[in-house]
């Protein structure tokens, strides 16, 4: 679904001001903008959980959701809250392996930009030092995910 120019204006500055997309050119945050769409939840719906496929890759715009990284059909009691600007859902992001590793529930009503994780990975396929930053980048927050769960 092709988005209307204020909206994609907005995705635009929103996805500008995370700190996964921050510093990006104008041009690759415009194509990244192209591949995203907002969606909203209600308090307590569940974004996805553990097992299931990972089409989409998450920036919180409003609200609060939790996090519960697990193994199996198992959620760990350790988990992480998320606010405005965090990026998650980043298995839409690892094609040969992407099935989610977390169950994500809104604890607040939200508003998220998703972004098609399977149009990310051809747009860094194809811009090569957009695909170098976004993993370096992909990198961080899954060693940050893995130490804060290790951590309790």
């Amino acid at each position: 679904m092709m988005q209307q120019p204020a909206e994609l204006s907005s995705a635009v500055a929103i996805l500008s001001e995370t700190n996964f997309f921050r510093g990006l050119t104008p041009v690759q945050l415009d194509a990244v903008a192209e591949l995203t769409q907002f969606h909203t939840c209600a308090e307590a719906e569940q974004l996805y959980r553990i097992g299931q496929p990972a089409p989409l890759v998450y920036v919180l715009v409003v609200g609060t959701v939790r996090l519960s990284v697990g193994f199996g059909e198992r959620n760990a009691c350790a988990g992480d809250i998320l606010r405005r600007g965090d990026l998650f859902g980043w298995a839409a992001m690892t094609p040969r392996c992407n099935l989610r590793i977390a169950t994500a529930v809104c604890l607040t009503a939200c508003t998220f930009l998703t972004i098609d994780g399977a149009g990310l990975v051809r747009l860094m396929d194809g811009d090569h030092s957009l695909g170098y930053r976004l993993m370096c980048r992909l990198n961080d927050l899954i060693s940050g995910t893995l130490t804060a769960f290790a951590g309790g």
